[in-house]
């Protein structure tokens, strides 16, 4: 069971992307991530393996430190850590990271990993959404099929959190505007994008 972290207020203004490490040489972004596994420090290594991530490092890389810490931290992981490996994840943030909204509300964007592994296109694929609901509660609720979106009910894997956590509790006009907006960029990288009406 991965951990899901409080969505608050506070969330409009982080950046899209916090990356504390990227200062460090990668040399010593590996030795605190080896640091983070001994402890089993999920936040502390999930931080390393994202500026890893963003860095562009070989996908073989990536993908072993994933695993390494979802086997040895996995109930201290943030949830805006992917579960598993995706190509585009850093040209996600960048897009994502330009949308911005200028007043405080109730609605949240959201991003769900689709499972495409069935396509040329794929393996994956995304859906952009808005609700008055927390992404998890949302995912959560298409899965169950309530009021569920035909793609995230049948090809759904996880929610995205880590690329829109500053488009959460902002207005529902600014929500719309923006859903739309990053569905387009979104698309503009060649992905499979659903939703964003």
């Amino acid at each position: 069971m991965r951990k899901t972290g409080a969505t608050n207020k506070t969330a409009r203004s982080a950046p899209a992307v916090a990356r504390p490490l990227v200062a460090l040489a990668s040399g010593e972004v590996l030795a605190r991530f080896d640091r983070a596994l001994a402890a089993a420090d999920g936040e502390g290594g999930a931080a390393c393996v994202h500026e890893l991530w963003m860095r562009g490092e070989p996908p073989m890389t990536v993908e072993a430190a994933l695993a390494s810490l979802w086997d040895r931290a996995a109930a201290t992981i943030p949830d805006w850590l992917p579960m598993r490996y995706v190509d585009w994840l850093p040209q996600a943030y960048e897009i994502a990271g330009q949308c911005r909204a200028a007043a405080g509300g109730r609605t949240h964007l959201y991003l769900v990993l689709l499972d495409y592994a069935d396509s040329a296109r794929g393996p994956y694929g995304i859906y952009v959404g808005m609700s008055r609901y927390a992404a998890a509660l949302r995912f959560d609720q298409h899965k169950a099929g309530i009021r569920a979106a035909g793609p995230v009910l049948k090809r759904g894997l996880e929610v995205l959190t880590g690329p829109v956590r500053h488009l959460c509790w902002i207005r529902h006009d600014e929500a719309a505007r923006i859903e739309e907006e990053l569905a387009e960029a979104l698309r503009t990288l060649g992905l499979i994008v659903k939703g964003g009406h």
